[in-house]
């Protein structure tokens, strides 16, 4: 297995075990859930996360990190790849609370562009923090929403020449979500740190709420019981990823796909998985 898979594998075994089951209220499926949860992996060492014990999908994660870079609501670019944020659509076709128009313009600062600049004059900054969450609309039972953040924020700071990335999750499925929301994060990760001319180190994902949806729990076990003997793999970004998103180059999103296509060898995919809306 690549490392990747060996700690996504050990998480669901832990929940599986140990988590406390309850009812949640909103969807109306039981969960088992543990508090706290954090794993951490070193993309130069260990490779770039990518699923291997099922059959992932790619492209959309690939599509959807390009879309956030570009600091858009529209959702125009995002559904020539993947309809996935279909379900959360405003009527005019846009997503009220997208990541990337959080981080670049939705509280009148570039926070992810501005952390850069930072970055570049000032290496040793501990100041790269970009917040999605709006305290002002998000959650409490408050303004009904499609869509509210589960990644809620994130830092990134460089040491020993290696850009970090520590991803902070309110709530992760599991399943569906987590192996989703850590390779796009640790493509985004990647694509700072190409644009600052440094290696991508450290990758951290920190979970509050880490559950396993009861439709899930069969798809879970099976996921525990398999193995394989697949490579770590090794993302080879083409150059200027990250101007390239934000110029809205469609492209780029092929050219990254391809290379990780060419690598990747799943076992096949679970069927049942349904998301738990």
């Amino acid at each position: 297995m690549t490392t990747f898979d060996a700690i996504y594998q050990n998480i669901i075994k832990r929940i599986m075990e140990e988590g406390v089951e309850e009812l949640n209220e909103r969807t109306g499926h039981k969960t088992k859930a543990i508090p706290g949860l954090t794993f951490q992996f070193d993309i130069e060492k260990d490779g770039f996360p990518v699923l291997t014990l099922r059959k992932n999908p790619l492209k959309s994660p690939i599509a959807e990190q390009v879309w956030f870079v570009q600091g858009e609501k529209d959702t125009t670019f995002l559904r020539k790849f993947t309809k996935m944020w279909d379900p959360f659509l405003e009527p005019d076709g846009t997503l009220s609370s997208a990541y990337g128009w959080r981080w670049r313009n939705h509280f009148g600062r570039d926070q992810l562009g501005k952390a850069i600049e930072l970055l570049e004059k000032e290496p040793s900054s501990r100041h790269g923090v970009i917040v999605t969450w709006d305290p002002k609309d998000d959650g409490y039972g408050g303004t009904p929403k499609k869509n509210v953040p589960c990644p809620y924020t994130y830092t990134i700071n460089i040491i020993g020449g290696r850009l970090n990335m520590h991803n902070i999750v309110r709530s992760n499925d599991m399943i569906l979500g987590c192996p989703f929301d850590t390779f796009g994060f640790a493509l985004l990760q990647c694509m700072i740190a190409q644009r600052l001319g440094v290696k991508p180190g450290i990758y951290t994902h920190s979970i509050s709420n880490a559950h396993i949806y009861d439709n899930h729990y069969a798809g879970a076990n099976e996921i525990i019981s398999r193995t394989n003997d697949h490579k770590n793999i090794e993302l080879h970004l083409p150059e200027n990823t990250f101007k390239r998103a934000e110029a809205k180059d469609e492209e780029l999103v092929g050219e990254i796909l391809r290379d990780l296509q060419a690598q990747y060898n799943p076992l096949p995919p679970i069927d049942g998985l349904e998301i738990a809306l």
